[in-house]
């Protein structure tokens, strides 16, 4: 029976294909483990609330602070893919090379906004010392500690996104359909 299904499926193309995951990044990993701790919490959270009609207090509280996780740690994923907002439309006025100035210029506010985040953080941390989340008995500065992580794994990955662009001798804002 196997075998008539797997000539059938390749009769309509449809034939499965190994599928590789050793070009998946470490930071979509862990988004992933984050994002799947949030399903749980809040399918948790339906179950106390709606079939038991007891609701967890706590289930909302460490809800929003997985999102924030899944959501800066995403982030991350976003800035070593090159695929957050951008504006191309001038690039495509300007000369060559005032146009690769400003991608340049581009790259490197980049790494200067996230580094910069990056201390702040750190230094938000250290001022939060020992304070705890609200009904959860945790210090808040495992929120932090996450956010500081994702601004962390930004900045490196902005910087390896500025010596892709080095030295392919071009970024996506000046060649837009390169993507």
């Amino acid at each position: 029976m196997s075998q008539d299904a797997d000539k059938l499926a390749s009769a309509f193309g449809e034939a499965d294909e190994t599928v590789d995951l050793s070009g998946v990044m470490p930071e979509a990993w862990l988004a992933l483990v984050f994002f799947w701790l949030l399903g749980l919490t809040v399918f948790y959270q339906f179950i106390t609330r709606y079939v038991f009609n007891d609701s967890a207090a706590w289930t909302e509280e460490i809800a929003r602070y997985l999102l924030i996780a899944t959501v800066f740690i995403g982030a991350a994923i976003g800035v070593a893919k090159n695929n957050h907002i951008q504006v191309d439309f001038f690039f495509r006025f300007l000369p060559t090379g005032v146009g690769r100035l400003l991608s340049l210029l581009v790259d490197a506010l980049r790494i200067a906004f996230l580094g910069c985040a990056s201390w702040l953080t750190w230094e938000l941390m250290q001022k939060m010392g020992s304070y705890q989340m609200t009904i959860v008995n945790l210090p808040m500065n495992l929120v932090y500690g996450v956010v500081l992580l994702a601004f962390v794994l930004m900045t490196g990955r902005s910087v390896w996104v500025m010596r892709q662009h080095l030295r392919q001798g071009y970024s996506v804002l000046e060649r837009p359909d390169h993507t």
